[in-house]
């Protein structure tokens, strides 16, 4: 299944928020007649709506999902769906404008919401029996829930584009009440088989059901794996996610909107680094599947669309340079062991806790004695692992610390000297690193800084590394007088 010179884009639950913004300008703007397809729209639910159907994604805030799993009157996510619903109709009001639009739209979140309601009814009424566990189908759940956003958004969307005269068409991925049984690969295959991309504008929703299950192994980030396999499904000549945003050199609420720099130009190697920084341009499985397929990805700003954004593809830099710099919180687990030395295995167990209690792994550093795994992860599961490693290894000191980890991304960073650079700035800033790793040809210097500089190791890494080479982006970065002899001993650890 290829379509000759299209793209695949996909639009963000932030953007989504303001779709009503984007008919005049990315899904039209002054575009005519054929020029208004050979695309293909993966869309994410309206901002807010996947928080209220799962849980908050940043505070935790149960949403219907955790109210069903957590409660046992049964009646409290029964109020979480209402929500939903008023949540939903809001959403479309906003985008919608003809009294047939709207009807449709309240009669499409009815049918699905009551739809929820009932199948949920059942599966409660079901598990009351004892022979069936409702942990067994709690995934399940997670999944249904969760494509009630996309096609929501996805029908309004296309009700929004066939108004305004465009060919657009719906494309529910989400299994709803569809009795057959897909892989992922199939479900696309299926929903886009009949597609014309010369004169429609499929609107695609960003969840798909299928037999793999796309939230067991994704959970939020299902929506960038459908965009990408659709991508390398269908041949498309580029693939491109629109964000709020451009992707800068730094966060501009931070180092202010004059410094910073947008990308341009990087490679999946950096996308992958910011990934792991949390940073997240693209899921690293769906960068996977788009590198594999040889297809670039564009990042674009969404209400900038005469800007060309950022491309990502394999080509590496023309030019020596830090590129972007990010930090986030994290937590140093440490286990101290004195006859570790020489004894196999010790990394493999501690692997092995951190893989259960879920936590992700940002860094790690060891020496003889000490293994260090730098996490970004809930402080809960970290004292569990904290715990689970004590009791393995009792006549061994293990040790959580509260810190920050600061990163100088760029996709050639030889003959820089920017852990020497890096340790300079901060010096100048006042800020003491615990700790600066940097292995040879990564795309990535890291500095280790208490948790309370994070901030202020960022401003004046990306001064140093960052805005100090504008002007002049072929000369060596610069150390300060006597900085480099202060700053060797802790260049690099690990």
């Amino acid at each position: 299944m290829t379509f000759p010179n299209h793209t695949v884009e996909k639009i963000g639950g932030t953007s989504m928020s303001r779709v009503a913004d984007l008919r005049d300008s990315l899904f039209i703007g002054d575009r005519k007649g054929a020029e208004l397809y050979h695309r293909v729209f993966v869309v994410s639910a309206f901002g807010g709506i996947t928080n209220l159907l799962l849980e908050h994604k940043k505070s935790g805030t149960p949403g219907v999902y955790a109210l069903f799993a957590n409660d046992e009157s049964g009646h409290d996510w029964l109020d979480g769906l209402t929500r939903v619903a008023d949540a939903m109709r809001a959403a479309h009001a906003k985008v919608l404008d003809h009294p047939a639009d709207l009807t449709a739209a309240d009669e499409f979140v009815r049918e699905r919401i009551e739809g929820a309601r009932s199948c949920l009814f059942d599966l409660r009424r079901l598990c009351s029996y004892g022979h069936f566990r409702l942990s067994a189908h709690m995934m399940v759940i997670r999944e249904l829930l969760s494509g009630l956003g996309e096609a929501h958004s996805a029908f309004v969307t296309t009700l929004m584009l066939q108004r305004s005269g465009v060919n657009a068409r719906f494309v529910d991925l989400s299994g709803w009440r569809d009795e057959t049984e897909h892989d992922l690969e199939e479900r696309i295959r299926d929903g886009l088989d009949r597609v014309d991309l010369t004169s429609e504008l499929p609107i695609v929703t960003g969840y798909a059901q299928c037999r793999e299950g796309l939230m067991r192994e994704f959970d939020r980030g299902y929506s960038e794996v459908t965009f990408s396999t659709i991508a390398a499904l269908t041949g498309a000549s580029e693939a491109i996610i629109h964000k709020e945003f451009h992707l800068s050199s730094a966060d501009p609420n931070l180092v202010g909107e004059q410094a910073v720099r947008k990308l341009g130009h990087t490679n999946y190697d950096v996308a992958d680094q910011l990934s792991n920084l949390g940073m997240e341009a693209i899921h690293p499985k769906a960068a996977k599947i788009l590198r594999k397929a040889g297809i670039p990805l564009r990042v674009t700003n969404a209400f900038e669309p005469g800007d060309p954004g950022t491309l990502i593809d394999e080509a590496p830099g023309e030019v020596p340079g830090v590129e972007i710099v990010t930090g986030l919180d994290a937590y140093a687990l440490s286990l101290f062991e004195q006859d570790m030395v020489g004894v196999k295995g010790y990394d493999q167990s501690v692997l092995e806790v951190l893989t259960r209690h879920k936590v992700h792994i940002v860094s790690k550093a060891t020496n003889a004695n000490t293994i260090t795994h730098y996490l970004a992860a809930p402080l809960k599961p970290v004292r569990r692992s904290e715990r689970d490693l004590a009791e393995r290894y009792p006549g061994s000191e293990v040790t959580v610390q509260g810190l920050a980890l600061v990163a100088a991304i760029g996709r050639d960073l030889s003959g820089l000297t920017v852990a020497q650079a890096g340790l300079a700035a901060l010096q100048s800033a006042q800020i003491t690193p615990l700790a600066v790793q940097h292995l040879p040809g990564s795309v990535d210097v890291q500095f280790i800084v208490p948790k309370d500089d994070r901030d202020a190791a960022i401003k004046a890494l990306h001064r140093a590394l960052i805005e100090q080479r504008k002007a002049e982006p072929h000369a060596p970065i610069q150390l300060h007088a006597g900085a480099e002899e202060q700053a060797t001993p802790l260049s690099q650890t690990g």
